[in-house]
C-alpha cells in the first residue's frame, strides 16, 4: 500500500532512529526495497551530511520522501521540514508493536528500528502524525512554557526543603507561612534566621518589612508577639548549622521566583504578539480561544504550543486525546472496560484541568454537568474530566465557527 501526503505519492520512506551522539537512517523505496542504511553524527556536518544523501539516493523532489521518527521536534526534524521533505512522526510505544513484525525474539539495534519506521511508514502511514512547519513564535513559546514548569517544579522542591528545614529548628515561622513559599518569609529569614535574632527584631522594623511586601494579615505587633515564642530545646550548634541550610537556599529561592515570573511575563508578551501577527494564520483563534471564561495564560500558551495542529484542523477527538478526556474503551466478548486515558500530552492534560476548574465557576451549564456526575458517584477529577471534554467541544464549536464564547452555545461536535 503507497501511503499519500498532500497530493504527490511518497516514491521513497525514510526511517531515521535518532540517538544522543549518533543518528541512524535508513532509506526504503515504495516497493519495500532497502535502498541504503547510514549512520550520522549529531552535530551541524552531520545533518549536513544527511540531507545530502537523502538527496542523493531520493534525487531533488523532496515533496515524494517520506521520513519517520519518533521525536515530532527537534533539529533534525526542523531541517527536514526545510527542505521540502514530509515528516511523520509515532509513538515510541507503536513502534514498539511494528518491532515485533520484524522479530519475534525481540532483537532491537538502530539499523533495525530505522528500518522498520521507513517500513511502517509505507505499510501503516495513516497511523503516523504528519509534520508542519511550525511559526517561530510557536517555537518560542513552546519553550518559554516548558521552562516555566521547570522552573516552578523547581521552586516547589525548594520550597518544600524549606519547610523541612524550618520544621526542624523555627516551627513558628510554619505558622505564619505554612507553605515557607512566600516572599516576606524570605526576607525574614534573611534578617534573622535563628529565633534568638528574629526575637531581637523591633516591632518598627517588622512593620517596614511587612509594609515592603504588601503583607496585612499580620500587623507588626501581632508579628513581634509571635517571634517571642519559645524556640525548640536543640543540642548547641544544631540550630545554627541547619540555619546555613537555610541561607544557601534563600538566594536559589529568591532567583527562582524572579524567574518564574519574568517567564510568565514573556509567555503573556508572546501570546499576545500572536494574536496581532499578520504572518500568523491563527490569530484570530487566540482571541477565541481566550475568550472562554477561566481560560488564562497557562492554557492558552499551553494549548497552542503543545496542540496548535489539533487547533488549526479543528481536530476535536485529536484535542480530547491530547488532554486526556477522551476514555480507554477495551472490549472482549460480553467484558467491557471503560478507563482513564494515560497515554496523552500531560501538560495539556494539567492545563485543562485546571482550567475546567475555573470553568464550572463561571459557565451555568458547565456546573450542572459537574454536580450531575459528582451525584452519579464520580469523583473530583472524573467530573472536571467531563466538563474539559464539553470545553474542548464548545472550543472547536467556536474556532469552526469564528465567533467568541457564548453561554448560549449549543453547536457542539460530537466525538469521532
Amino acid at each position: 500500500m503507497e501511503t499519500k501526503s498532500c497530493d504527490k505519492e511518497l516514491k521513497f520512506l525514510v526511517g531515521i532512529d535518532l540517538g544522543g551522539e549518533n543518528h541512524r537512517a535508513c532509506i526504503v523505496s515504495d516497493s519495500g526495497h532497502e535502498v541504503s542504511s547510514r549512520t550520522f553524527p549529531h552535530s551541524g556536518n552531520g545533518v549536513s551530511e544527511l540531507l545530502r544523501w537523502l538527496e542523493e539516493h531520493t534525487g531533488a523532489d523532496a515533496a515524494v520522501v517520506g521520513v519517520a521518527m519518533e521525536s515530532p521536534r527537534g533539529a533534525i526534524v526542523e531541517a527536514l521540514l526545510e527542505r521540502g521533505y514530509q515528516v511523520f512522526a509515532i509513538n515510541p510505544k507503536q513502534l514498539d508493536r511494528f518491532r515485533d513484525r520484524f522479530s519475534v525474539a525481540g532483537a532491537k539495534s538502530d539499523q533495525r528500528d530505522a528500518l522498520v519506521l521507513g517500513q511502517s511508514l509505507r505499510t501503516d502511514g495513516r497511523l503516523f502524525r504528519h509534520l508542519d512547519p511550525e511559526h517561530p513564535k510557536i517555537l518560542r513559546m513552546r519553550e518559554l512554557t516548558r521552562a516555566h514548569e521547570q522552573t516552578g517544579h523547581e521552586l516547589h522542591v525548594l520550597t518544600n526543603q524549606l519547610g523541612d528545614l524550618l520544621r526542624r529548628y523555627f516551627p513558628t515561622l510554619l505558622t505564619l507561612c505554612p507553605g515557607a513559599d512566600e516572599l516576606w518569609l524570605w526576607s525574614l529569614l534573611e534578617l534573622a534566621a535563628l529565633p534568638k535574632d528574629a526575637a531581637r527584631l523591633k516591632p518598627a522594623r517588622l512593620e517596614k518589612l511587612l509594609r515592603e511586601h504588601r503583607i496585612r494579615r499580620y500587623s507588626a505587633a501581632d508579628l513581634h508577639s509571635i517571634l517571642q515564642a519559645p524556640a525548640l530545646p536543640m543540642a548547641p550548634g544544631s540550630a545554627e548549622a541547619i540555619a546555613e541550610r537555610v541561607k544557601l537556599l534563600l538566594p536559589r529561592l529568591v532567583l527562582l521566583r524572579e524567574q518564574k515570573v519574568g517567564l510568565e511575563s514573556k509567555i503573556e508578551g508572546v501570546v499576545e504578539d500572536l494574536e496581532s501577527d499578520e504572518t500568523f494564520a491563527g490569530r484570530r483563534d487566540v482571541r477565541i480561544i481566550r475568550s472562554l471564561p477561566g481560560v488564562g495564560r497557562n492554557f492558552v500558551a499551553t494549548a497552542l504550543s503543545e496542540a496548535s495542529g489539533a487547533l488549526a484542523n479543528r481536530d476535536y477527538a485529536a484535542l480530547r486525546g491530547m488532554g486526556g478526556t477522551a476514555p480507554v474503551t477495551k472490549q472482549s466478548g460480553k467484558t467491557e472496560l471503560v478507563s482513564m486515558r494515560q497515554a496523552c500530552n500531560r501538560r495539556m492534560r494539567e492545563a485543562l484541568h485546571h482550567t475546567a476548574n475555573v470553568f464550572v465557576r463561571h459557565d451555568p451549564r458547565a456546573a450542572r454537568q459537574y454536580a450531575e456526575l459528582r451525584q452519579a458517584g464520580h469523583s473530583h477529577a472524573r467530573a472536571l474530566r467531563g466538563v474539559g471534554d464539553r470545553l474542548l467541544a464548545v472550543l472547536v464549536a467556536m474556532l469552526k465557527q469564528q465567533t467568541p464564547y457564548s453561554a448560549e452555545q449549543r453547536q457542539i461536535p460530537t466525538a469521532a
